[in-house]
């Protein structure tokens, strides 16, 4: 780790171990200030609690240092500032500068003026980040009584970080590790060994040579959000052509056979200036970048599918080179990149590892995790006993409500609501709804934590149904036709339905459709144009079967979480089906939501049927115009 030090009051070199381990019973980990903050509470090694700032501001991966996440896990975890031994931050900000400085001015005179318009906020923010940690928290005990505002407070490295948060939750008592994101402060890849309680990072990759940040460079140009999109172009990957690879490995990437690679900076502008790609790469690629939300072309999806076969690429051959030099049956992948689902299952399909185990926060936020625990194990050496499971809970971490909280919400908003006698009763009705071909909004326990919602706060429907993925994606999320949906199937169901071998709890790996199950496309109808594409049934579970007839795929048993479990069964009960749609509960262009208000207010807002908040249903159409007034409307308004 190579703990910074000044805002500890211990001197640079300083063994640490003159620190009283026996008071280092409770770790908060941050990440912020680049994209998706959060905040991660860790007691004695265990993940008490652990939320991202966007659910709490609803600005969508908000970066804003995360003061509400910090107070719901002192909250959840029943204690104050004061309660807090260690702060860990994900990344070390002095590394971080010097990157960007060297950066800009080996780039000079062309990177001077994203240079200028950088310093000021480094300096107010982020370079000083321990008086802006202790700033911040002095606010907080303001509002939570005296607190300890003094506590020590520590920075990692970014890939140690994210290394730390695939491997000490992972069920492996030994494991290769792969990290893969945008950057760090110098690396963007990393691999190593985790043993026990230790970790081990043997080789990186340097910026700006970064898989991430070419496949954002690719998200840009085809006219998706940087940081938080994406996942749309992996999803728009199968309706088009690999016919840019070539192109893209003779001019952009260099790539070696042991997965490391340069990419040609000519092409690229995020050295300089304040956008991914540049002139150069606009001509290489026959034009400008496509202006969001205009159609997209046959060129568009072409391109996805392009930098999607060389992810994939990239990523086969990282994981086989760690392999050759780890020996490690097991691996652990975290970063941005590890999110890529269908790599991943590539990885697990075809690469040498036995088993595989992701983070499911891989991206930043679940690097505030990783910092806590790599300094409760590494640096406090503290054993480590791995379980059968991993220990991320199901990744239910964040806040719940319950049944009283929720009355009183809907009482005092006047709603019309049933309350549900018992939880058979209430199993028994939504199964019975989602059969009917109603959708749902499921809202549940404590909220996921990471891009996923896995059972908690969720959309459900029915898979079997063929106008499912339209209805949902334009009357219920307001997006692109072409996005898909997830799968979630009884763990004990897995194989009737997919070609995968072996548990997907948090949606992270995408896999085939079983051939039996699936209706192939006519050469007339694989030319019809995209829109009309996207409806045409591909199998029995035509609402959660991709365009190439995969899925990306959750499983569910009884452990992780048992009321959706039993949800699931029921409706194999009344359907013959294991498997039904699970989607996140939230339109474009906001987080999932938190609360019982949050999921209202979407309910509100979309064409769903029902809204499930904890024991009480809600029916649509028993809500009349009370709600549908100018309040709603303009504290909504779609972007």
């Amino acid at each position: 780790m190579g703990v910074s030090t000044g805002a500890t009051g211990l001197p640079a070199g300083l063994p640490f171990a003159i620190i009283n381990q026996a008071m280092a019973t409770n770790i908060l980990g941050i990440s912020a200030f680049y994209h998706d903050s959060a905040a991660a509470l860790i007691r004695d090694g265990e993940i008490i609690a652990a939320a991202q700032e966007e659910r709490f501001s609803r600005k969508r991966n908000d970066s804003s240092f995360p003061c509400d996440a910090i107070k719901f896990c002192l909250d959840y975890g029943k204690i104050d500032i004061s309660g807090i031994d260690y702060i860990v931050f994900h990344e070390k900000p002095f590394l971080k500068f010097e990157r960007l400085f060297k950066t800009y001015f080996a780039y000079a005179p062309w990177g001077l003026r994203s240079f200028v318009s950088s310093v000021p906020i480094w300096i107010k923010n982020k370079l000083f980040l321990g008086s802006l940690i202790k700033s911040e928290l002095r606010k907080l005990s303001e509002t939570k009584g005296p607190g300890n505002i003094e506590s020590n407070i520590l920075f990692t490295e970014h890939h140690l970080a994210h290394a730390a948060s695939g491997f000490y939750p992972s069920p492996f008592k030994s494991a290769a590790i792969l990290t893969m994101d945008g950057a760090g402060e110098w690396a963007t890849a990393s691999y190593g060994i985790g043993r026990d309680n230790n970790i081990s990072l043997l080789s990186e990759l340097h910026f700006p040579h970064s898989l991430g940040l070419l496949y954002s460079a690719f998200t840009y140009y085809t006219g998706f959000k940087v940081n938080s999109a994406e996942y749309k172009v992996m999803g728009l990957a199968p309706y088009g052509e690999p016919k840019y690879v070539g192109l893209i490995l003779e001019k952009i990437i260099d790539l070696k056979d042991d997965g490391s690679f340069k990419l040609n900076m000519d092409y690229f502008n995020y050295c300089v200036g304040f956008t991914l790609t540049n002139d150069k790469f606009n001509t290489l690629f026959g034009g400008p970048p496509r202006k969001p939300e205009t159609k997209l072309t046959q060129k568009d999806m072409d391109l996805a599918k392009s930098i999607q076969v060389v992810t994939e690429e990239i990523m086969l051959r990282m994981a086989r080179y760690v392999y050759s030099q780890t020996k490690e049956e097991n691996l652990c992948l975290a970063g941005g990149v590890a999110l890529n689902c269908v790599g991943n299952g590539r990885i697990l399909r075809e690469g040498p590892f036995k088993n595989i185990w992701i983070q499911p926060a891989s991206g930043d936020a679940g690097a505030a995790i990783g910092a806590a625990l790599d300094f409760w194990y590494r640096y406090l050496g503290n054993k480590r006993e791995p379980k059968k499971e991993d220990s991320m809970k199901a990744s239910l971490l964040g806040p719940e409500f319950s049944d009283e909280y929720i009355e009183k919400f809907l009482k005092k908003e006047n709603i019309p609501h049933e309350k549900v006698g018992n939880t058979e009763e209430l199993i028994d009705k939504v199964s019975g709804l989602i059969a009917d071909e109603k959708v749902i909004g499921w809202f549940q326990g404590r909220m996921e934590f990471g891009p996923r919602a896995l059972g908690a706060r969720s959309i459900i429907a029915d898979s079997r149904s063929r106008h499912m993925q339209s209805k949902l994606n334009l009357k219920i999320k307001y997006r692109e036709s072409f996005r898909p949906f997830a799968p979630v199937v009884l763990e004990e169901k897995t194989g009737d339905y997919f070609e995968l071998d072996g548990e997907s709890p948090y949606m992270l790996l995408v896999a085939a459709v079983r051939k039996e199950r699936c209706i192939p496309m006519t050469e007339d109808q694989k030319s019809l144009p995209l829109k009309e594409r996207v409806g045409i049934p591909r199998s029995d579970i035509p609402a959660v079967t991709h365009l190439d007839y995969s899925a990306r795929i959750q499983t569910i048993n009884e452990k992780q979480n048992e009321l959706f479990y039993r949800l699931i069964k029921k409706f194999q009960e009344k359907t013959g089906y294991a498997v039904i749609v699970n989607t996140s509960f939230n339109v474009r262009g906001e987080p999932i939501v938190c609360s019982p208000e949050d999921a209202y207010k979407g309910f509100m807002r979309t064409e769903m049927d029902y809204l499930v908040l904890g024991s009480f249903l809600i029916d649509k159409k028993e809500q009349g115009m009370v709600k549908h007034n100018i309040y709603w409307q303009k504290e909504f308004e779609l972007d």
